[in-house]
């Protein structure tokens, strides 16, 4: 128990987690750390249903070189939870605060903990106490509002392009076996990772050929004449689609799995589907790639540095007597890339998605544009690949 007239800081991790989620949370402790102001730093252990348990660490007291390696280490430390509030938690959460002298608190998540930071700082000025409640932005699904892009995004965004690359390499070696790939992303309703894998495509016959985003429905029938083009042209096809890729009926076309907590419909199986319709009606052998949470691989230095930042950023806002916001990464204008950061207020972020712009789309709906790319490949910390080929000179005798 804190003694009286103590201010105690709460870090929690909420939602999927990402290759650089540790890096806010480092970011954060030793921002908090090195200002003082803060009695306790205390980690919520499986986010705010760990809060509800009592379930609190005190970060002070973990060993001095825990920090450094943490920042370069995927996944949430303090481990994660996907829980949506009951009516009275707000009120039990509070009681808690009060009962460990905690007044500030930094809740590291994409767009559902924006919403459970909204709710909590929300029922603190109802209620009169003194907490200031600061979101913290991570997803690599890239679709929470008013910042130029979320970390965790780029490094998933890296993972993507080279996984699609390399699938396509390995295609080619053994053309006849398998003609027709498709690659599956997370995402939920937003197609950024989709666009992504597009990053390393350099010429207009390099993979992948089609992008089948959720936020443009799927027609099956014009889905498999541009196949079959493809196909005729270049003898392969490289596809990559969304988890929540939808038909013109609004029926996913995987095969719905459940809801989460948050109302999040859950769908499996688009790329299996959609090789099924290709061997199917086209008569070619197709196969299925479905990345999943391996997308975490190869951390992007931008990425990384951005989570860091922003982490920090959490804390001065805290410190500066902010509450109800969500931290935001604000490109600055210029040849060269560079982000700062800035702050948005958190009613406007809670429960909100910013889906993939038309502008980063062609006319078709079915690659990306040159504006996507001048967005994105900064975003990938080093520049992807460029692997040679043989040139196909024929030998003589």
């Amino acid at each position: 128990m804190s003694a009286k007239g103590r201010r105690n800081l709460v870090i929690g991790q909420s939602g999927g987690a990402t290759a650089v989620i540790n890096a806010s949370l480092v970011g954060a402790f030793e921002t908090a750390q090195e200002d003082g102001h803060f009695d306790e730093i205390y980690g919520m252990r499986y986010g705010i249903e760990g809060l509800l348990k009592e379930d609190l660490i005190d970060l002070r007291r973990q060993p001095a070189s825990l920090w450094p390696r943490l920042r370069t280490t995927p996944a949430a430390a303090l481990g994660s939870c996907r829980y949506k509030l009951m009516n009275d938690d707000p009120e039990r959460i509070l009681a808690l605060f009060q009962r460990y002298q905690i007044h500030d608190m930094l809740y590291l998540g994409g767009n559902d903990s924006a919403e459970t930071s909204h709710r909590l700082a929300q029922a603190a000025q109802q209620q009169g106490y003194d907490l200031r409640v600061v979101s913290v932005p991570k997803t690599i699904d890239n679709d929470l509002p008013y910042t130029d892009h979320c970390p965790g995004y780029g490094t998933a965004a890296r993972f993507i392009a080279l996984a699609t690359m390399h699938a396509t390499m390995n295609m080619l070696a053994l053309p006849k076996e398998y003609p027709i790939k498709v690659i599956e992303t997370m995402g939920r309703d937003a197609g950024w990772l989709v666009a992504a894998s597009a990053l390393g495509k350099r010429e207009e016959h390099d993979s992948p050929h089609l992008l089948l985003c959720p936020e443009h429905t799927f027609n099956e029938d014009a889905f498999l004449k541009q196949v079959e083009t493809i196909y005729q042209q270049l003898g392969y096809v490289v596809i990559v689609s969304s988890e929540a890729l939808s038909d013109e009926k609004g029926q996913p076309v995987g095969a719905l799995v459940e809801t989460d907590a948050f109302g999040h419909t859950m769908v499996s199986g688009v790329a299996e589907r959609l090789t099924e319709i290709v061997r199917d009606r086209l008569h070619v052998r197709a196969n299925f790639d479905r990345p999943g949470d391996i997308q975490w691989d190869g951390i992007s230095r931008t990425d990384n540095d951005e989570a860091y930042m922003v982490g920090q950023a959490a804390v001065r806002a805290l410190l500066a007597g902010k509450t109800d916001l969500m931290v935001t990464l604000v490109r600055e204008e210029g040849p060269a890339y560079r982000c700062t950061t800035g702050s948005i207020e958190l009613s406007k972020v809670a429960d909100q998605q910013r889906l993939l712009p038309d502008a980063f789309l062609n006319e078709s709906k079915t690659m990306i544009t040159r504006s996507f790319y001048d967005y994105a490949l900064p975003l990938l910390g080093d520049p992807l690949p460029n692997y040679p080929q043989f040139e196909v000179i024929k030998a003589g005798p």
